[in-house]
């Protein structure tokens, strides 16, 4: 059942009333409030759009509302729907709580008929109505009478086509007379009726079409990536036209009150003379740049940027305007909080502290931990020569290369393989968000910064070079070209987003080294931040690079690794040894290579903590492929040494290695293995404290399962501490929680250990029963598709589940030892839902890759300053 707060006229709200009239018509109600030149609507709401999606139409109630509002409407411009003295035209414009731009579907020039054509060209001329028709026609047959796109498409460029020109732009009066009467016959054809003249049945039509477009695919594979919830609905915008098409004292743009790309504090956008607003967007007409309007129209110029001052001020933050000017008179039709690059999000976030705009916490909010994370993203090596095919738009920084695919669909199911593909297209639409969500780069030959492309690309963090005009695109022949260059869909071509340039060929690519501003906004993140923030390194060099970004040590070093290359004949000796004697040989090596390893690894991190997991992997990993070995055998190749691998393989093979003898189960068949790995750690710690250093040992005994178990691992690890009196170094013993008997005995074990670190990628695939090897590139997003999971569990901890047995070990835990020490070491430390969820049951740290370390960081900060804003 709807109400009156269902449909509201713009003056009636305010920014505040976001949920309800969503982001577009809360902001087109503030700026009326300010005083802004807003062309006079009215919004239908957000609760208006659920009832729609729940019942599938528009109650009568509603609609007599929406007819008040839209009597109001003509009282206010003077003017009529569907009136041949006075036409009055309108937009219905979607606007949901959360920004989805271009996401789902908009109706310009609603209203116009035969009769207000003919009203429209009395007062301006019939080119300019017929025009307008023609725009209305297209729109409304595609978005509400759901007539293909193509079809349309395919009847205006024979129209075009048979008048000789180039686009739609350039049909004069009986031309475009033409194509509406072709186009109203291939609606009347598909839909076996006419596309209606009275302009209320063309609105309650619109209004049902823009709700239902909240549900199109693109609208959902949106909301998916950004993370917004399905249930929010989108609001409905009517609102007065106004023209951007009226002539040449008439244009439309897009302007950003500072730089989205860098973040530099100028006025930023793009615009044309004498067009409507798809036409900037499309890119179907080359934009000039907004600098150029200060001497074009230079009093509007003037107006603008001083209503993007008072909008960033009001707001406090960069805004992006749409505006149309209409034969001399700007109109704002819409400011939003502006998407920006990483680059620009943390520029802007550092200058708005120091003009006194906003304070460090309010910066630390601003800065997404996935800006962070794309601040790492690569560029072309400035070290490697390479020859540039074209350039374009810098359009989203970062740079990609990739195989060239020239359909979203093509970009999606190559992504979902695995493959490195560039996007290549003429321009991209909403349709195509599947694909650029794929890809690891996106190329188009026409559209500005301010283009879909773009955009999107800056959302996603993916690197978009457009506008590249020198390319053209033959579909058919899967091929583009720049000038007597040809690329075949498959070729590979790199692209760099921050200069605009396309590459033939694979480029080298080098890591980009943060600014200050980086540094600045981290240190502020670190002062606001309780969680701990360690990394997963297992080599020196990891080490060096974890500490150069922030982390406070290791919370995870796999030794397994320790024991690839050319340190596996000795893993294999150990395993094929016949007698005691030939085993303490290969270990006694082993312990050696380990001893400098670790001593390596305590240099790098000198004075911070560094855990040690022991052994964690099956035996038969370091062993040769079992196939092979059987295939030689059945040929004869097979020497001795051969015939005992194949032996050994047999021996350890295993149906299921995950749940097999590994990890602590191995080493209670072997406890020397585990003893060999501490005394090489606790030597390597006497050599650092030898040499004046500051070690900080942490040994950490894996896939336990209850305390008895873990008491004699521990036990193990004493006697090898004491074989190599190790007593004077700072040596602390824990366990490591990723089995579902560990998290639900955590109160024994902790009586044991000093320290537990959950291992979440063991624990999300015993507790859900899914392995991350065979299951989770199958079935887990189909799963998050339809629903039967709400986030991929290995991305995100799936809190009812794997969350539960966490937040009910950490309690347990705490009474089994009180001070015991709890972090999470998983691959989830680095995702920043899961550290939002780490930081409210108490752990101490999360550790991940060294390149995440920044990332978590921030995401413990935010996690922080949401817990301090909840408890006021």
């Amino acid at each position: 059942m709807t109400d009156a707060t269902d449909v509201q006229a713009f003056e009636d709200g305010s920014a505040e009333d976001r949920e309800l009239l969503g982001g577009k018509g809360a902001n087109l109600a503030e700026m009326v409030g300010l005083g802004l030149p807003v062309p006079p609507g009215f919004t239908v709401t957000t609760e208006a759009c659920r009832e729609y999606l729940r019942t599938g139409e528009l109650a009568d109630d509603l609609w007599e509302r929406i007819e008040h509002q839209v009597d109001a409407l003509e009282e206010k411009m003077g003017r009529t729907l569907g009136d041949v003295e006075a036409p009055l035209l309108v937009s219905v414009r979607s606007g949901a709580p959360a920004s989805m731009p271009g996401m789902m579907d908009t109706v310009l020039n609603l209203g116009i008929g035969s009769v207000a054509e003919e009203g429209l060209a009395a007062e301006t001329d019939e080119r300019f109505a017929r025009d307008a028709h023609r725009r209305f026609v297209e729109m409304f047959g595609e978005i509400v009478l759901g007539i293909d796109a193509d079809a349309l498409a395919g009847v205006r460029d024979e129209v075009v086509a048979d008048a000789g020109v180039d686009d739609a732009s350039e049909l004069d009066a009986d031309q475009l007379a033409d194509l509406i009467g072709r186009e109203r016959d291939l609606v009347r054809g598909e839909t076996g009726e006419d596309l209606p003249d009275d302009p209320r049945e063309q609105l309650r039509a619109a209004i049902a079409a823009v709700f239902g477009s909240w549900d199109n695919d693109r609208a959902r594979n949106y909301r998916r990536m950004e993370g917004i919830p399905d249930d929010l609905g989108t609001a409905v915008n009517v609102q007065a036209m106004v023209f951007g098409n009226r002539g040449q004292d008439s244009a439309t743009g897009v302007a950003f009150s500072r730089d989205p790309s860098t973040g530099e504090p100028r006025p930023y956008g793009d615009w044309l003379r004498d067009a409507q607003g798809e036409d900037v967007v499309a890119g179907i007409r080359a934009t000039e740049d907004l600098a150029d309007l200060a001497d074009e129209m230079p009093e509007i110029h003037a107006q603008l940027t001083d209503i993007l001052q008072r909008l960033e001020e009001h707001y406090r933050d960069v805004q992006d305007v749409e505006f149309t000017v209409e034969d001399g008179t700007l109109w704002i039709l819409q400011t939003r909080t502006g998407k920006r690059s990483a680059q620009a999000a943390l520029r802007i976030a550092v200058d708005l502290v120091d003009e006194g705009v906003i304070d460090e916490d309010e910066a630390v909010r601003r800065v997404s931990p996935d800006d962070i994370d794309r601040l790492l993203h690569p560029q072309f090596d400035p070290e490697v020569d390479y020859e540039v095919l074209t350039t374009g738009l810098a359009a989203s920084p970062g740079a990609a290369s990739g195989e060239v695919v020239l359909t979203a669909d093509e970009a999606a199911r190559r992504g979902r393989d695995g493959d490195a593909v560039i996007l290549v297209r003429i321009e991209t639409s909403p349709d195509d968000v599947h694909g650029l969500d794929a890809a690891r780069g996106v190329l188009t030959a026409r559209g500005g910064l301010v283009s879909h492309a773009a955009i999107v690309a800056r959302s996603l963090g993916k690197p978009a070079v457009c506008g590249a005009d020198e390319v053209t695109i033959d579909l058919d022949a899967k091929t583009f070209q720049v000038g007597d260059v040809t690329v075949s869909e498959g070729e590979v071509i790199s692209l760099d987003g921050a200069t605009g340039e396309v590459v033939v060929g694979e480029v080298d690519l080098v890591e980009p080294r943060p600014e200050e501003r980086f540094h600045l906004l981290l240190r502020w993140a670190d002062e606001r931040r309780r969680l701990g923030v360690r990394a997963n390194a297992d080599t020196a060099d990891d080490a060096a690079t974890a500490r150069e970004f922030g982390a406070e040590g290791i919370g995870l070093c796999r030794t397994e690794h320790m024991f690839l290359g050319d340190r596996v004949p000795l893993v294999r000796r150990f395993v094929l040894a016949s007698d005691d004697d030939e085993r303490t040989d290969a270990l006694r090596e082993l312990e050696s290579v380990q001893e400098e390893d670790f001593a390596a690894l305590l240099e790098a991190m000198d004075g911070l903590p560094v855990t040690v997991r022991l052994l964690d992997a099956p035996l038969h990993e370091f062993l040769p492929d079992t196939e092979e070995l059987v295939a030689a055998d059945a040929t004869g190749d097979l020497d001795d040494e051969g015939a005992a691998l194949l032996d050994a393989v047999r021996t350890w093979a295993e149906v299921n290695p995950m749940l097999g003898t590994r990890a602590v189960r191995l080493a209670v068949l072997h406890p020397e293995l585990y003893r060999m790995q501490v005394r090489a750690l606790v030597k390597a710690a006497e050599r650092r404290r030898g040499d004046g250093g500051d070690p900080h040992v942490q040994i950490m005994i894996p896939l336990v399962i209850n305390g008895p178990e873990t008491a004699a691992a521990i036990g193990w690890v004493r006697e090898a501490i004491d074989e190599v009196d190790g007593e004077g170094v700072d040596v602390s013993i824990g366990a490591m929680i990723e089995t579902p008997s560990a998290a639900l005995l955590a109160e024994e074990i902790a009586g044991e250990a000093q320290f537990l670190s959950f291992g979440t990628n063991d624990l999300t695939q015993m507790t859900l029963g899914f392995s991350r090897d065979d299951v989770a590139g199958r079935v887990v997003q189909p799963y998050v598709d339809q629903g039967l999971l709400p986030v991929d569990p290995f991305q995100s901890v799936h809190e009812d589940t794997v969350g539960r047995l966490v937040r009910s070990a950490v309690a347990s835990g705490r009474r089994g030892r009180e001070d015991v020490d709890l972090g999470i070491c998983g691959e989830h430390g680095g995702d920043p839902d899961s550290i939002r969820f780490f930081h409210d049951v108490g752990l101490a740290y999360v550790s991940c890759s060294p390149f995440r370390v920044p990332v978590a960081r921030l995401a413990a900060a935010h996690a922080a300053l949401a817990e301090r804003d909840d408890d006021r």
